[in-house]
Parts: C-alpha cells; structure tokens; sequence
C-alpha cells in the first residue's frame, strides 16, 4: 500500500496519464481525488503497521513514508538542472525508491530474530536492490517498447527529471554541450527536440554506463548477503531477486 500511494502522489505531479499500461488515477477522476486516494492508502498502511506491535520496525517504515516526501522535493528542486551530480541523482533514488526495500528487508531480518549484523546487511542489500533496480528503470524508459513499459518512452526527460544515463550523456564532450541546450531550453520544439536529446544520451554511451552502474549496485547487493549462510533457501531467492532485477536490462 506504501508503494501504491507512493506511485499515486507521483502521478499526480509528473502529470502522468499511464502506468503500467493502465490509466492512472488522476487521469481518470482528477487529481484531487488522486490526492486524496494516495492519502488514503498511506492512512491505511500507517493503522496496518501499528498494528504489528514492533517499535523498530514502525520505526522503519515510518521514516520511509519521510523519505518519499524528501524525494518528491529534492526531484522537484532539480528539474532541468543540468548540473545534477551523479550523487545526487543517487540520493534521489534512495529516498524514492531503495528506502521502501531497505527498510523491508530489514524489517524482515526483525521479525526473524537476527542479530544486529544481519539486520544491517539486509538494510544495505535491500539499498543496494533498490538503487540497481531504479537505475535499470531509468534505463527502460529510453530503451523499452512503449506497450511494455506501460508509459510512453522518455517520460522523465520529458518533465526535466534528469536520470542516470542523463547524467552521464551531459559528461560526453561531444554529445553533452548539444545535450545541455536541449535540456535548459526544456525542449521548444517538443517531441523533436525531445527525440533528438534522446539520440545524443544514446551516442554519447549514457546508457551503457547507467547500465554499468546498475551491475555494481547489484554486484552490491549480492555482496551484502554474506552473513547468510551459503545454500540456504533464503539466500538463493535473495540472489535470484538480483538476477531478476538485472534481467529487465535485457
């Protein structure tokens, strides 16, 4: 439910109209509904997580439902800025996006008795997950049919949230000047101009390096699972949530 109202209040300012190949909630009833509807169901998963009587994990999932709100102002204080370090970019995508599975893994290695070791590289593998899978998602929507995506392509760009293989096309000599103007001018002539940007983060080897980036947070998140011992059932469908992640690239 966290991750539905998240994905609600998201449409609701990108000003998105499909999701998943669906139409989104405020393209269809307005957004003040939409609004209300992601209230709503943040509400509702807030009384569920009382309800499980764990202190550290209300906790958790407290500070990400902070976290969400963190994200949404530090996208919107970075739109079209073409200036946006790679950091930052990551950080971004911790707060909306690798909080919620970090903080759940986690959650999990609680409700199991782990000790402390283990709770911390649960949080860091479900970071790690977290920010491989947002990285791979900012890759799909350059590369991806639109019927599969379930958006229409270059939708982040599009609004002027810069993503990774954006960040990494502006550092080209060749393709990142021409790149700039682009996106500082918030593309005049439309679909055109927004084509042609997305042209030059593809010559300029953006996308390959979002990729590569994408590997080392899973290669990452692999790492983080050593205090789990070796052929349990746990750690092997953990392992396979990482290939799952990485296969989307493919």
């Amino acid at each position: 439910m966290i991750h539905t109202a998240s994905l609600v209040h998201d449409d609701v300012l990108d000003e998105c109209s499909t999701r998943r190949g669906c139409a989104t909630v405020n393209s269809t009833y307005g957004s003040r509904l939409a609004v209300l509807v992601g209230d709503f169901l943040f509400a509702q998963s807030s009384w569920a997580l009382a309800n499980l009587e764990n202190m550290e994990v209300i906790k958790l999932i407290s500070q990400v439902i902070a976290d969400f709100a963190n994200g949404e102002i530090s996208q919107a204080g970075a739109l079209f800025d073409t200036e946006l370090t790679l950091q930052a970019y990551m950080d971004k995508s911790f707060y909306k996006t690798a909080t919620l599975i970090a903080a759940s893994a986690r959650s999990a290695a609680v409700f199991s008795g782990c000790d402390e070791d283990v709770k911390a590289a649960m949080f860091e593998y479900g970071r790690r997950l977290g920010l491989a899978f947002q990285v791979v998602d900012d890759v799909l929507d350059f590369v991806q049919d639109e019927a599969l995506l379930g958006k229409p392509r270059g939708q982040d760009l599009a609004s002027g949230n810069l993503t990774a293989p954006v960040v990494f096309a502006l550092q080209h000599a060749e393709f990142g000047p021409p790149l700039r103007e682009l996106i500082e001018g918030e593309f005049p002539d439309g679909e055109r101009d927004l084509a042609r940007a997305m042209e030059l983060v593809n010559k300029s080897g953006g996308l390959d390096a979002a990729r590569a980036l994408a590997r080392s947070e899973a290669d990452a998140a692999r790492k983080a699972l050593y205090p789990l011992p070796d052929g349990s059932e746990a750690k092997a469908s953990l392992e396979l949530m990482v290939e799952y992640v990485l296969d989307r690239l493919y």
